[in-house]
């Protein structure tokens, strides 16, 4: 497929990014850090299927979960397992994550065609950071927009905005390429065009009730569309 069906057709000056479950496969390592600060409390251990489902809204969204479904408990003990979990996950941040297949080749497509890109995720900076270094993304990306860097973060159209801001594209004239509901949602708030990839992190929902313009294979395939949409 050359241009995914429903990329409105137009020519794009920027690509905006999500981290986890786009760009990269972190479940395994927020996998690891939730199981050892339920270690930690002495709470029984989690499926990391279970735990992908938890993953996109941020690390306290994550933490949180993680608490109730060993049985939730006191907001002090919330908060050690808010500590713990950002102990472990900051010493084992990039142990088993890695890019998707075709995630270097479409970043490369797109900074040869002369778009400009973004990273917009809800992972807070200290951890947004050292993933994109450690995985060798950091370059692409003239704008990283965290979980923390605005007052709001995704789902509000906030992000989208002021990366597609920073890297001086309207809204229009910026794709989103996701692979969440809080990405689509954003992007919309925002007036930019959304697809989205069929991995990645969904919280239990089919690919078709995101809502996304299109669905593409990779991000390879995603900068392969949008280069072709003008």
């Amino acid at each position: 497929m050359t241009v995914a069906p429903g990329i409105p057709r137009r020519r794009y000056r920027a690509a905006l990014f999500d981290l986890d479950g786009t760009l990269v496969d972190t479940a395994p390592d927020l996998a690891a850090a939730a199981n050892r600060m339920l270690a930690d409390l002495g709470r029984p251990s989690l499926a990391e299927d279970v735990i992908r489902d938890f993953v996109g809204k941020g690390v306290v969204n994550l933490v949180n979960q993680c608490f109730a479904a060993t049985g939730g408990g006191r907001e002090d003990e919330r908060a050690r397992a808010q500590a713990s979990f950002e102990r472990h996950y900051a010493a084992g941040i990039a142990d088993r994550s890695r890019p998707y297949p075709g995630v270097f080749e479409g970043l490369e497509a797109l900074r040869h065609a002369g778009i400009a890109m973004g990273c917009v995720t809800n992972k807070i900076g200290r951890f947004t950071e050292p993933i994109l270094e450690l995985t060798g993304l950091r370059p692409y990306f003239g704008v990283v927009v965290s979980g923390d860097t605005l007052e709001r973060k995704k789902p509000h159209p906030d992000p989208m905005l002021f990366a597609a801001g920073r890297l001086g594209a309207a809204p229009a004239d910026t794709v989103m390429v996701g692979d969440s509901l809080n990405d689509v949602q954003s992007a919309r708030a925002a007036g930019c065009p959304v697809v989205v990839v069929p991995y990645g992190y969904r919280e239990g929902l089919g690919i078709g009730e995101l809502g996304a313009d299109a669905v593409v294979a990779s991000v390879e395939e995603a900068a392969r569309s949008i280069t072709m949409a003008a």
